[in-house]
């Protein structure tokens, strides 16, 4: 019988933290490419934007006017997606037709006052503050909701309505689809093999290595196995850790290292300002047993062969299943070869 080769021949990997399967074709690498081409604009965004409504002393859309902020800047949406007065009652005239009234809060967080420069032009000393406003916003809310997330979408490509670096965080009392389905897939998983199981995925990842796209003393950065987006990648602590606040002051400086490291790879990939959506996944803040969980973050960046060229999910993945070309393992090694030094800065050095 014909080995499988997982670089050649078609094949479905398990996502074991959701228990979907995505089809990888890496033999479809080789067509030629007739889809979408977009130019990416130039860079020429300035340091502040008078007409931006996340920079300092600026009126927003709601009609508050920011602060003169120096570091990091939070406040609640002036369009929150979620409301904390809304009634929590039940709408179920049928079995068919559901609903459940859900409060919570919606924040922007203001991650510089910088309008042109994202986490990965920075310094790492810049960084930092964003790691504990991450941290702070988490501890926060979760003592009032079960689920907060925290996520950055970074780029018009991922549906960012304003350049200015910026991330939110929602809260609420449900918990949420993915990581309600985290939930489940990890507590089998420990349940059965006795082990958290993202704290074994990232031992046997560092073990193989070939996934493997940066680590440092407290983090590791890999393309899953099953990742689904071209240049997907996990980012996981190497000790066990639930959630963000439990972070340690070391570790948090070291996931600033590990951010700068991780989307200047990203921008120097195809030498732009790299899109992507990311957010953060720890154990929800009511979970009376909580052990199976383990702290990470996922990223999630369309582009594919330049940055011109994007993935869509369409098609047979909207109807059937997840689907990529290029391999976890051959967008590993790119990331691996990308420059640590950030393509607007080598002029500079």
């Amino acid at each position: 019988m014909l080995e499988l080769n997982l670089s050649e021949h078609p094949h479905r990997r398990l996502n074991p933290l959701t228990g979907e399967w995505v089809l990888v074709s890496p033999h479809r690498t080789q067509r030629p490419w007739l889809g979408q081409v977009e130019t990416p604009p130039p860079d020429t965004t300035p340091a502040y934007d008078p007409q931006c409504y996340l920079c300092p002393g600026n009126e927003r859309a709601g009609g508050a006017r920011n602060p003169q902020y120096e570091r990091t800047f939070v406040f609640t949406n002036d369009f929150a997606a979620l409301l904390p007065d809304t009634p929590a009652t039940a709408f179920a005239p049928h079995p068919l037709l559901q609903a459940q009234g859900e409060r919570g809060t919606s924040r922007v967080l203001c991650f510089s006052p910088r309008h042109d420069l994202h986490l990965a032009r920075l310094p790492v000393e810049k960084i930092q503050p964003v790691v504990e406003l991450w941290a702070k916003q988490l501890e926060e809310l979760g003592a009032r909701y079960r689920w907060v997330q925290a996520f950055e979408n970074r780029g018009a490509a991922m549906g960012a309505s304003n350049p200015h670096p910026h991330g939110q965080v929602w809260a609420g009392n449900a918990l949420p689809n993915e990581p309600a389905r985290e939930d489940v897939r990890q507590r089998a998983y420990a349940e059965k093999y006795g082990a958290p199981l993202l704290v074994e995925y990232a031992q046997l990842e560092m073990a193989r290595g070939e996934r493997v796209v940066l680590e440092n003393d407290a983090w590791l950065v890999v393309v899953p196995f099953w990742a689904v987006w071209p240049f997907e990648t996990l980012l996981l602590p190497k000790r066990r850790v639930r959630r963000l606040p439990d972070l340690r002051a070391d570790e948090r400086a070291a996931l600033a290292d590990m951010l700068k490291q991780l989307l200047t790879r990203y921008d120097n990939l195809f030498e732009t300002a790299f899109p992507y959506s990311m957010g953060w996944h720890g154990a929800p803040f009511d979970a009376a047993e909580d052990s199976h969980w383990q702290l990470h973050a996922h990223y999630y960046p369309p582009l594919l062969r330049s940055a011109a060229v994007r993935k869509f999910i369409v098609g047979y993945e909207m109807l059937a299943e997840a689907q990529r070309d290029l391999t976890a393992e051959q967008a590993a090694e790119r990331l691996r070869r990308a420059s640590a030094v950030h393509y607007s800065e080598r002029g500079e050095r």
